[in-house]
């Protein structure tokens, strides 16, 4: 019985059937995974699903024409029909003057991860056990008095193995794994009935906290949220806690993507060198923390990651690129390129950190006042050209420093760009999440409520 090939024999034999069909230069991917979930409700299991599987892609490049396609079927007449469809694509496609693979100098020397800490060798997990954690994290939240039922409580495991190579040299892959326990718990019944979650998750088992602690945090957050109310309509603060703060930093973020500044479409857009945050702050990206989901040792082009800091002192200092968006600025690749198997690269951010404050969420909150601590954010209204914001909004009212209720149905809104400049930082960042970023209180929002 033949052996099956692995990934990286994978990507070569991708690679091999696309120079067959014609290709003048090309890049493939494959990642390899198995996923266990495992859902219960009432003491019992509800839903158990295992999946395993492998997706294969392959971009080639005529000149300046490019095509992807990809298929989860390894067989070697597959492959070769793969590189015939994406060679005929690309020959039709219009031509893409930024297109091309790396030059075989700026390719990243490391290629695996050894040192991230990225694949926890422990077995995986049996479904029972699994069980076990969505049981014990479900009836520690039904514990919590005023807790009603539990929406649902699970626990998953991962495993994949991801795989790069392309005809300009380099090959290149390394494991990864994931382990969690979340539960949703809920307070109140018909039009009273509020709910509230907590999860957790890490790339070792033994570094997971218990399913009591993450039962018994989502029943205390759902419980708290009883008799939410709307809270009253103006111009308040507003803290984001740890849980949505990222939200903010994600909009930063999503402004200085080389797309978004090679269109001419952010908010951002001519803010090189400009102030953007307060200037004690600073937005580090780190891709090489240890044992941190969105680390890595080279990004979807090849290409060395680094550690790198965007905003420094609160003033931005560069854009988010892979290399077609960085030709087309005329600048150079920041070695963020991402991609799946059925698209080609795309710059996006991995590890980010956000300077700390020296407070903690209890004193901002004392300092604040009167307004809105927020601890859900739902659907979003914003302008990528201007930065409007809207947002709908849960959470608590704050008088006298003080929460005094839970409050719903509310929305905030602002623009981003005045935003970001009176952001005031707590410091509870949670140091094992990929996005590293405190609670933040924001000065001068407009809500609406009651």
């Amino acid at each position: 019985m033949s052996q099956t090939p692995t990934p990286a024999q994978l990507t070569e034999a991708l690679l091999d059937a696309a120079r067959k069909a014609g290709s003048e230069a090309a890049d493939a991917i494959v990642i390899e995974g198995t996923s266990v979930s495992v859902d219960v409700r009432g003491g019992t299991l509800e839903h158990a699903e295992r999946a395993e599987g492998m997706d294969l892609g392959l971009r080639v490049l005529i000149g300046r024409r490019q095509a992807c396609v990809s298929s989860s079927d390894a067989r070697p007449e597959t492959l070769a029909n793969m590189a015939e469809r994406a060679v005929a694509m690309a020959r039709e496609a219009p031509e893409d003057p930024w297109a091309g693979l790396a030059d075989p100098a700026q390719l990243s020397p490391w290629r695996d991860g050894a040192g991230l800490e990225l694949h926890d060798p422990a077995p995986e997990p049996d479904p029972a056990m699994l069980q076990d954690d969505a049981c014990r994290a479900e009836a520690a939240a039904l514990a919590v008095n005023g807790i009603s039922q539990i929406d649902v409580s699970s626990a998953s495991y991962g495993r994949r193995v991801v795989h790069l190579a392309a005809s300009n040299g380099f090959s290149g892959g390394y494991l990864r794994s994931s382990r969690s326990i979340a539960c949703v718990a809920i307070t109140g019944s018909g039009t009273g009935m509020e709910r509230d979650w907590a999860s957790e998750g890490r790339i070792f088992q033994a570094d997971l906290p218990s399913a009591e602690s993450v039962g018994t945090q989502a029943g205390e957050r759902a419980a708290a949220r009883a008799g939410a109310r709307k809270p009253p309509s103006g111009t308040f603060p507003v803290l984001y806690d740890e849980r949505v703060a990222a939200s903010l930093i994600g909009h930063l973020v999503s402004a200085i993507n080389g797309t978004a500044i090679a269109r001419g479409s952010s908010w951002l857009r001519d803010a090189l060198g400009q102030q953007i945050l307060p200037d004690a702050l600073s937005l580090i990206e780190d891709p090489h923390r240890q044992r941190v989901s969105g680390s890595r040792p080279f990004d979807a082009e090849g290409l060395a990651t680094a550690r790198r800091l965007f905003v420094e002192n609160g003033v931005l200092q560069g854009w988010v690129l892979d290399l077609a968006t960085a030709r087309k600025l005329g600048l150079q690749s920041t070695a963020n390129a991402s991609r799946g198997p059925s698209a080609p690269p795309s710059p996006s951010l991995s590890n980010l950190a956000l300077t700390q404050g020296s407070r903690t969420r209890n004193e901002l909150l004392r300092e604040m006042g009167t307004g809105l601590l927020v601890t859900s954010l739902i659907g979003a209204t914003i302008n990528p050209t201007t930065g409007d914001y809207s947002r709908g909004a849960s959470g608590f009212w704050v008088e006298g420093g003080e929460i005094r209720y839970p409050v719903n149905e509310c929305t905030i809104a602002g623009n981003l760009r005045e935003m970001l400049l009176r952001i005031t930082p707590a410091n509870d960042a949670r140091a094992h999440l990929s996005t590293v970023v405190p609670s933040l209180l924001v000065e001068g929002l407009t809500l609406a409520g009651a």
